[in-house]
Order: structure tokens, then sequence, then C-alpha cells
């Protein structure tokens, strides 16, 4: 793990890295000594580690929860480079939706393929993180929604580190394709606390999808929160819920 570059503003130390292929920002309390609850978050499809949702949201977790919080760039998104085979299947999943194909099965297929690459590729940046001393390994949560939630659901099935989660806007898709299944599999997996948001008028992810992968979950604690809206709408409301969440079950 290399640190490319060091800022501060408000209280919040912010740290650029790369470890290995991998580009990332790790966020911490300016100043900090000891171990601390870790929150990985995961970006949407198109953006990057630094978007101004994750700025915003790892600004509070740290600043009014002490958290440290650390987001990387996944394959062909930020500072990575394309991929070959994710702009070929790119191509053909357009050409399939021109031919009127329902775009949900194709997007969990993309989606599958990408998480084998970025679920070990997490779980390596939360070694690294957690060696720090100012991090240490105290409690994991996850935050992702948009594609942030179809990389996210399988790499909350596969960490046990990950103590709670804030997941939505993707869905279970209703098909008997491999993709689908594997996306009602993983959710099932998921046993921790998880807060689930769903735009009522998503023009992406259809209200009966995210309600079918909200119910695969397995948590014991698991709620849903509708608001009405499409797939960036998500009211700024919420962020108040997710730290209180956050607060409750990482300390």
């Amino acid at each position: 793990m290399r640190f490319t570059s060091e800022t501060s503003s408000g209280g919040v130390l912010e740290q650029l890295f790369t470890l290995g292929e991998i580009p990332g920002v790790l966020w911490t309390p300016e100043g900090a000594v000891g171990t601390r609850p870790l929150v990985l978050m995961g970006h949407g499809g198109g953006q990057h580690k630094k978007a101004p949702d994750i700025l915003a949201r790892a600004g509070r977790f740290v600043a009014e929860c002490g958290f440290a919080v650390v987001a990387v760039d996944v394959p062909a998104h930020g500072e990575r480079p394309k991929v070959e085979e994710y702009d070929r299947i790119a191509t053909e999943n357009q050409a399939r939706l021109d031919a009127g194909e329902e775009p949900a099965p194709l997007i969990a297929g993309f989606q599958a393929l990408v998480a084998r690459q970025t679920v070990p590729e997490w779980r390596a940046v939360l070694d690294a993180v957690q060696q720090l001393e100012y991090v240490g390994a105290g409690p994991v949560g996850y935050w992702g929604v948009s594609l942030g939630c179809g990389l996210g659901v399988p790499f909350v099935a596969a960490e046990s580190r990950v103590r709670a989660a804030v997941l939505g806007l993707g869905g279970a898709p209703a098909s008997a394709s491999a993709s689908a299944s594997a996306s009602a599999s993983a959710a099932a997996q998921i046993t921790v606390p998880v807060e689930f948001l769903v735009q009522w008028d998503d023009e992406r992810v259809p209200r009966v999808q995210s309600l079918a992968l909200f119910d695969a979950l397995a948590s014991a604690e698991k709620t849903l929160h509708a608001n009405p809206g499409k797939h960036g709408e998500i009211p700024a409301f919420e962020l108040d819920s997710t730290l209180r969440f956050f607060a409750r079950h990482l300390g």
C-alpha cells in the first residue's frame, strides 16, 4: 500500500493511495490514534472513488462518527484503465437492449462478472487499511447503491468482517438466468443488519426487482427505506438515517 498524496480539511484527513493496481482514497479524523470502525464505500456506475455522494457521506462518517472510510475505483472506472472484455460485453448488451431484451438480467450478469474481480480486491484493501495503527482491526461496515449494491451484495456475503450494510437501488431480476440466481443466492447469505434504499419511481431498477432483492436478504434485522423519485434522487435526509444506522451497529 503506497500513499501518493495527503490533504486535510475540516478535521478530515484524506490520503490517496495505490494497492498494486488499485487506486483508492482513505479518510480518517485528523490526528487519529488507535482502532476505529471502518466503512468501505462502493461508488455507482460511471462514477469513481471521489464522486460527490461518496465525498459527502465519507466526510460526515469521519467528522461526526470518528470512523475511517475507504473507497476505490472499480475496474474500468476512475483512474483505472479500460477493460477490453468489459467494453465488448457492454457493446453486446447494448445491441441486445436495442433488440428489445429486458435490461435487468443483462445488468445482473455484467455485475456478477465484475464482482469476481472486485470482491478479492476489496478484501485486500480491507487487509491493508486495517494494518494502519490509526484504523486497526475494528468493526467494518459497507455502503453502496446502484453498481455499489450490485458489487456490494456478493462482497458483504463473502466478507465476515462486515457487521452492517447500507444497500439499495439494485434488484434481483425475475428470471431463471444464472446471473439472477446468483444475485438472490448471494443476498440469501447476508445475515448482518441491512438498511435498504428504494426509489419508488426508479427508471432503471423496477421496484418489484428491488423488493425481490430485499426479500432475499437473510438478515434478521433489515429495514426498507422507500422514497418517491427516480434512480438518482435519494433524499438528503437518508444520509442522517445512514449515520444513525452505522453508529448503532459499528459503535
